[in-house]
């Protein structure tokens, strides 16, 4: 009995400690992030402005590898997210200038779950190869919304590039007292004025995160945990990931393994659709061609990075948000990025060697020593590279933290009803 709790300690133990090697990733860089602003030429790192930007440019990011998730844990690889989200925005322009921004919305959705349901008999009940699907939408989506553009505005306009400007908003919120919502007070925005070291910065952190946050905004950050709720505590969720991992045993227990592959392409068009129409409603107010510039593909790295869960999905889309809002807003502190970046690796790297892995760790390593060395001998990062640093921080630290990537078993192979696995 003794060693047996004895055993049960010591499994404890491992556990809190793997939970502590998994988040100091999140929680070192923003006291990286709050110590560099320190330096008064990157005071911008943590202004409200930059934080509030760097969530309003992860959102769409996110959406598309919260679509991704479900997609691929019912086993449908689903790389046609990038043009479903340009189609849908076409849609979501639509919706918003013909009955207002809410319907443009829904829209939205409704357009990316029709083309996830395109994607679905494609693949599942017509055995497509999913990539050769995925990519068969990405080739015909900026065609079809171009011509879908000029049919639905020849009497309007002549621009077969974008659409007319969308009138109305969704609203916004910020809490009271807090954020000054309601027309009460501001504890944030004055805390950040007094210029306190790092009180300033956490409440610059906080303001941005808690004002002037659109509805729209809202409901979709809203989604993340409901995410995690239904694929990690409901039979519903069960159900859709055993499909992704042993379909024929979930048939043998009575589930619609074809159904549920169904539900999961069409709920992640869905997603697709959401993204498409925030990005309507909240960068632009029109569809344009091209204002995706790859989003999709972006939130499917951020759903590798983030292990195919949602606050991991999450963290990946705030690494690129952060980093563009950044280059929107200040290239001096695009500058302070480069130190970042280095003491980010060094971590990765010591956590690599810590785990063994050695050629992962000197790549780190190496990384991290360049980004320290350009930070030395440099004063200011070229405005060539400025509007680049978004994808290529990304591309950094999803190549160096590399972790145990488990993807469902059966994704993307074909299923046929009745054959053993």
């Amino acid at each position: 009995m003794l060693q047996t709790n004895k055993l049960k300690m010591h499994q404890r133990l491992i556990e809190m400690i793997n939970l502590l090697k998994n988040r100091y990733l999140i929680i070192l860089p923003i006291v990286f992030v709050i110590l560099i602003a320190q330096i008064e030429k990157y005071e911008q790192l943590t202004t409200s402005g930059t934080f509030g930007a760097a969530i309003r440019l992860a959102i769409p990011i996110c959406l598309a590898g919260l679509g991704g998730m479900f997609s691929e844990r019912t086993g449908v690889v689903n790389i046609g997210l990038a043009g479903m989200m340009i189609m849908v925005t076409w849609f979501g322009a639509w919706g918003a200038y013909s009955f207002g921004p809410w319907y443009g919305v829904l829209a939205g959705i409704i357009g990316g779950a029709l083309f996830g349901l395109i994607h679905a008999i494609a693949t599942v009940s017509f055995q497509v190869d999913h990539i050769v699907s995925g990519v068969a939408i990405n080739i015909l989506a900026a065609g079809v919304a171009r011509f879908l553009n000029v049919v639905a505005y020849s009497d309007v306009q002549n621009s077969a590039t974008q659409s007319p400007r969308v009138d109305g908003d969704v609203g916004d919120f910020a809490l009271p007292y807090l954020s000054g919502g309601f027309e009460t007070p501001n504890l944030f925005l004055k805390l950040q004025e007094y210029g306190i070291p790092f009180i300033s910065d956490f409440a610059g952190l906080f303001l941005g995160a808690t004002s002037k946050i659109s509805y729209i905004s809202l409901f979709t950050l809203s989604l993340i945990p409901v995410a995690a709720w239904v694929l990690w505590s409901t039979s519903f969720g069960l159900q859709m990931r055993s499909v992704g991992e042993l379909p024929t045993g979930s048939e043998s227990l009575g589930v619609n393994v074809y159904l549920m592959k169904y539900i999961g392409v069409v709920i992640s068009g869905g997603f697709a659709g959401l993204a498409g129409a925030y990005l309507v409603l909240e960068s632009s107010g029109i569809y344009r061609e091209g204002q995706t510039a790859g989003r999709g593909f972006i939130g499917l790295a951020s759903m590798i990075f983030g292990n195919y869960r949602p606050f991991g999905i999450f963290m990946g889309s705030g690494l690129f948000g952060f980093a563009d809002a950044l280059q929107l807003r200040s290239e001096d502190a695009i500058h302070g990025l480069l130190i970042l970046l280095s003491l980010t690796l060094l971590v990765i790297a010591i956590k690599q060697l810590i785990e063994r892995k050695l050629r992962n760790a000197s790549f780190s390593i190496v990384l991290s020593v360049s980004f320290m060395i350009w930070f030395v001998i440099s004063e200011s990062v070229p405005s060539e590279f400025v509007y680049f640093t978004p994808h290529l921080t990304t591309l950094i630290v999803l190549s160096s933290a590399s972790q145990k990537l488990r993807m469902p078993k059966k994704l993307g192979l074909p299923y046929k009803k009745g054959e053993l696995n």
